[in-house]
């Protein structure tokens, strides 16, 4: 039951980011889209940063169905606010009613009804459409995966995340056991400064993305015909992007081997707020470019990175636990620092080498396509 929770859950939040990155992309001009970005991704982040500490707190004083019950409660005002506060854009014409020809003969309404066969067929067919909607067309995002663009902004902060759900787990299973062994709560707390990092990171991250664009199109000199700028996606990524992909690598090789050497909680703390800031900057620029890569089809690349990430971070927490206890938090965090390092650093020099042939290439191939 837990597991099918958790499943439907994900694809709540899953649906919930990539509309929200989609509306952000359509209602923001790429000027300030960054800014704009930052400040939507501080309310997923509030999660990470209090749930933790609200979670460990109920657990400790009334144990684990205790979170459960707040979760329900949570998730009823949710949809109270959602139903009441949140206003419909679609508007939905209804269709014009069809008055009843009184001429019409009984015998021609006769043969106008459905036999039950052909009954029994519109009806499988339309459970099949409804199916194919729920089950198939969700999953035809993947094959923006074609695009070297798209693959590789996507690698970039899937890896960044696999990261993440590593560092998550081996600060549940290392601090709550020797020399350290804290409670639930406290350990609850020692999520507060990734958090933290995030938060900072999402605030002024944005704001630097926006910067880095106007300067690089300045720099470029590219001008429409009414004097103002042309901006292209790669030109978010200078020298943030490799700050932010040296950064997270070397907070986690950091915290990797104060935390297997029993140091004070404070050092691997200060380690996991660069690690939050690092990460944090990979996928704010992540997600922009990706609006940026398919203007027409933002929400679908933002959905296809929330696929391919969430597979990486189910990795990275199967594989924690059983690698921690293998060969402990020292190596293990060196062994995936080293590997984000060297691949997501290489995704940007990819990106910034070949992001302007990859670019036209798929702007082709999608206007072709529709």
């Amino acid at each position: 039951m837990l597991i099918v929770m958790r499943i439907l859950g994900g694809g709540a939040s899953a649906s919930v980011q990539a509309v929200g990155a989609g509306t952000i992309a359509d209602i923001w001009e790429p000027s300030e889209r960054g800014r704009a970005m930052g400040i939507f991704y501080l309310g997923p982040l509030t999660g990470p940063l209090f749930a933790p500490v609200i979670g460990g707190a109920l657990a400790e004083r009334y144990g684990w169905r205790a979170t459960m019950w707040f979760l329900t409660i949570y998730g009823g005002v949710t949809l109270i606010m959602l139903v009441f506060g949140l206003p419909e854009t679609l508007v939905k014409r209804a269709a014009p009613a069809v008055p009843p020809n009184p001429s019409m003969e009984p015998s021609t309404i006769a043969l106008r009804k459905v036999s039950t066969a052909q009954s029994v067929k519109i009806h499988t067919k339309r459970v099949a459409a409804i199916a194919k909607r729920l089950f198939a067309d969700p999953l035809l995002v993947l094959t923006y995966l074609r695009y070297p663009a798209v693959l590789v902004t996507v690698y970039s902060a899937s890896i960044a995340f696999g990261a993440l759900f590593i560092l998550n787990i081996s600060i549940s299973t290392t601090f709550s056991a020797a020399p350290y062994d804290w409670s639930t709560i406290l350990v609850g707390l020692l999520y507060l400064p990734p958090s933290l990092g995030y938060v900072v990171a999402s605030a002024f991250g944005g704001r630097w993305l926006d910067y880095i664009m106007a300067r690089e199109a300045q720099k470029a000199g590219r001008y429409d015909g009414n004097g103002k700028l042309i901006y292209l996606p790669e030109d978010r990524m200078s020298e943030n992007m490799w700050l932010a992909a040296t950064m997270y690598p070397a907070a986690l090789v950091w915290y990797g081997w104060s935390a297997e050497k029993g140091l004070p909680w404070i050092v691997p703390c200060i380690a996991n707020f660069f690690f939050g800031c690092g990460s944090m900057l990979v996928f704010g620029a992540a997600t922009t470019m990706l609006t940026e890569f398919m203007p027409r089809k933002s929400s679908s690349g933002v959905a296809v990175n929330n696929f391919v990430r969430n597979i990486f971070s189910c990795v990275g927490g199967i594989v924690s636990k059983p690698l921690i206890d293998a060969m402990g938090n020292g190596w293990l965090c060196t062994m995936v620092g080293l590997f984000a390092w060297i691949t997501g650093n290489a995704a940007i020099w990819a990106l910034k080498r070949r992001a302007p042939a990859w670019r036209v290439s798929m702007d082709n191939a999608l206007s072709k396509k529709g």
